[in-house]
């Protein structure tokens, strides 16, 4: 029997999953990471033991499934994005740690660039000017990383997403390349030329040298040649993990809509074969290219979702594990008036504002830890409620669902809540790893494995749905609640 194996390199940890031919996942391989944090908003990751703890999970995956490299017909790769790493070409050692895509280092330098060419920017590249993009992250290495711009305008240096680093790693350099889904996520990328743009590389002073090959998400860029274990092996899918879900939710129809809840919360509506242009602050991003085909998808982008409950574990040691905050959030009715708003990134779309700072409020002497559980839990619905608000308000497709995945998904409070807030069904799939799936279908595609979209959409399935249980009254109050507090989160910016 054959299979395909995805990797799924995340921002907390790097999996891997072998799938068979009717998507479901044979075996799950997964080691977290450090977690770098040199200075207040800075995030940084270790791209070596990246590498290496994408590669452990590989092999244990294939070993818990009783496989070899010869029950694989392909490799799927999907990553965190716009996490930034730079590398000597000779020796393929990093010039500095990976720069995250949270990391706030580059703020001021961003406002500055908005200031002047925010507009020219937004059109090119269906992005707001951001610290969360790579390209001054890129700036940033090159001008803090002692001879680092002369090495790169030598020749000497390469950038890549974590996909391009991981594909450099497993070719021994032979592959210097990402698909469209990511380099449309760096901010030097014309979504519309389907280029990397000479004018954006002026603005942010980047030498094209540094810049991996642009292909499609679904062919085949080259094969395996470390480690040993997976030698021969072809690499033949690429996407952003946010893409790469939107690809396995089978939302290949325009106005389908998805919602990821990991590290952050990414919702992505497809529109079809023409980038939009947001008015309410939502990024107008490439979702995939293939078979020549490239379409585009509106995405609203929430910094904190699931790390609010790392947060909850691992400072403030209220919970012992993440999935203890269900049923300490489960054990009131509801929030006892107590909202958090956690921008302790800043706060993404639709509000783009990089100085906002994490809040409790409506704290009381009755306040206990599963009030701050709980009101941590439904700030992960409130968020993304209010992309849902600005992505209704962009497209006019008004959704008769949501569908959902990630790991917050096995949180029955945090889907009905959601349900409730949304007041619209939310649908949960039998297969939840769908941004591993996504990039095992490209990967499949590519190679014959699977013939066509169709096919893919026939393998997904509903587990569960959750249909609202509060009236739109009631509803509409608490957003209101929460929207008073985020402008209290937003006043502390100013």
């Amino acid at each position: 029997m054959s299979y395909i194996l995805a990797f799924d390199q995340g921002t907390t940890s790097s999996r891997s999953i072998v799938f068979d031919h009717s998507g479901n996942a044979a075996a799950v391989g997964q080691k977290e990471f450090d977690q770098i944090y040199p200075h207040n908003g800075w995030v940084e990751h270790n791209p070596l033991e990246i590498w290496s703890t994408q590669i452990e999970t590989a092999t244990a995956a294939l070993n818990t499934a009783g496989l070899s490299a010869d029950n694989i017909v392909a490799v799927g790769i999907t990553n965190q994005r716009e996490t930034t790493v730079i590398w000597d070409r000779k020796t393929g050692e990093p010039i500095h740690n990976a720069i995250v895509w949270q990391d706030r280092r580059t703020s001021a330098f961003c406002n500055e660039i908005r200031a002047v060419h925010g507009e020219l920017i937004g059109k090119k590249t269906g992005l707001e000017v951001d610290a969360y993009f790579s390209a001054s992250k890129i700036r940033w290495l090159l001008d803090n990383v002692d001879g680092a711009r002369r090495r790169a305008e030598n020749g000497e240096l390469a950038f890549g997403t974590i996909d391009t680093w991981l594909i450099w790693k497993l070719t021994n350099g032979k592959v210097h390349a990402t698909d469209v889904s990511n380099a449309s996520r760096t901010m030097l990328f014309n979504i519309r030329a389907l280029a990397w743009d000479d004018e954006l590389l002026e603005i942010f002073d980047i030498p094209k040298t540094v810049l991996p090959d642009v292909r499609s998400s679904s062919e085949i860029y080259g094969e395996i040649e470390t480690p040993g274990e997976l030698r021969g092996l072809k690499i033949a899918g690429n996407a952003g993990d946010q893409q790469a879900a939107l690809f396995g939710q089978a939302c290949f129809e325009k106005g389908s809509t998805k919602n990821t809840y990991g590290t952050g919360c990414f919702m992505l509506q497809n529109i079809g074969t023409t980038p939009a242009e947001s008015k309410n602050r939502l990024l107008s991003t490439v979702a995939w290219q293939v078979g020549g085909v490239t379409e585009y998808a509106l995405e609203g982008s929430v910094f904190i979702g699931g790390a609010v409950i790392q947060w909850l574990r691992d400072s403030l040691k209220i919970i012992d594990s993440s999935k203890d905050v269900e049923v300490l959030a489960g054990s009131i009715n509801d929030n006892g008036g107590v909202y958090f708003v956690p921008a302790f990134a800043g706060l993404g779309s639709p509000h783009w504002n990089q100085e906002a700072r994490g809040l409790i409020i409506g704290l009381t002497r009755g306040t206990g830890r599963e009030h701050i559980a709980r009101a941590a839990v439904e700030s992960i619905a409130f968020q993304t409620a209010d992309l849902l608000e600005a992505m209704h308000a962009d497209s006019g497709a008004k959704l008769s669902e949501l569908r959902v995945d990630g790991g917050a998904v096995s949180n029955d409070l945090l889907m009905q809540f959601q349900a409730d807030i949304l007041q619209i069904p939310v649908v949960r799939p039998k297969t939840t790893e769908t941004t591993a799936l996504g990039a095992a279908y490209l990967a499949g595609l590519a190679v014959g494995f699977w013939q066509s979209k169709n096919d893919l959409a026939e393998h997904w399935q509903t587990d569960k749905t959750f249909e609202p249980t509060i009236s739109a009254n009631e509803a509409a109050e608490l957003k209101s609640a929460w929207h008073e507090a985020v402008k209290r989160s937003l006043d502390w910016a100013v």
